[in-house]
């Protein structure tokens, strides 16, 4: 069951598959790219010369997938615009740095985004490259990473993050909350109950 799972896990490497290839020159990783293809795996991220490799599991794809979804219901529910990339492959040769999130979106009318606004990381398993010195350069706004039951919010103040209490592109949002609706035994409930919560709360 999910929500053994999310209570259980301790973070050890036993659940993704990730492999972290060093040496590595900016064209190396575009080959790799290229090789993979429109394929969603394994996914990738490139920090000066250091490229992860990594094959998300199942709970991996279930959690980032409902986070996602419920997002988007407090999006529809607050009347927030919002357009999502999913594992948008974000790249600047320039830095030597790239990068794929698990889901990312961007907020408002923007035919032609540069980057998303917001990038969601679920950390299953340890290890792997520093993906908050990648977003950085990048110039990602806000990232959250959820890990062990909980979501931290990240955001770029000039060339750096610092923890945030609250999101800013999507201000109100409880994520405690939000995390609560994660452990359902389908995603179709959490989003059931979830959207019902929103609207009671309106009232």
């Amino acid at each position: 069951m999910l929500a053994q799972r999310l209570q259980d896990h301790d973070d050890t490497p036993i659940e993704d598959k990730i492999v972290v290839l060093r040496g590595l020159s900016w064209s190396d990783y575009q080959r790799m790219l290229e090789v993979r293809g429109e394929a969603s795996v394994p996914r990738f991220a490139y920090l000066e010369g250091e490229l992860e490799v990594m094959t998300p599991s199942r709970p991996h794809e279930s959690i980032k997938s409902r986070i996602g979804r419920l997002v988007e219901v407090w999006c529809l529910e607050r009347g927030l615009d919002f357009s999502p990339y999913g594992s948008w492959t974000l790249e600047r040769k320039e830095k030597e740095r790239g990068i794929e999130p698990d889901e990312c979106y961007v907020f408002g009318e923007v035919a032609e985004p540069e980057r998303p606004d917001l990038a969601i990381e679920v950390v299953w398993t340890s290890g792997g490259v520093q993906k908050l010195d990648i977003y950085a350069k990048l110039g990602v706004k806000e990232v959250w990473f959820w890990r062990r039951g909980r979501i931290t919010v990240h955001l770029l103040n000039g060339e750096t993050y610092g923890e945030a209490a609250a999101s800013h592109f999507l201000p109100g949002i409880d994520l405690v909350e939000l995390v609560s609706y994660l452990d359902r035994p389908t995603a179709s409930q959490a989003i059931r109950e979830y959207r019902a919560a929103l609207v009671a709360s309106k009232r």
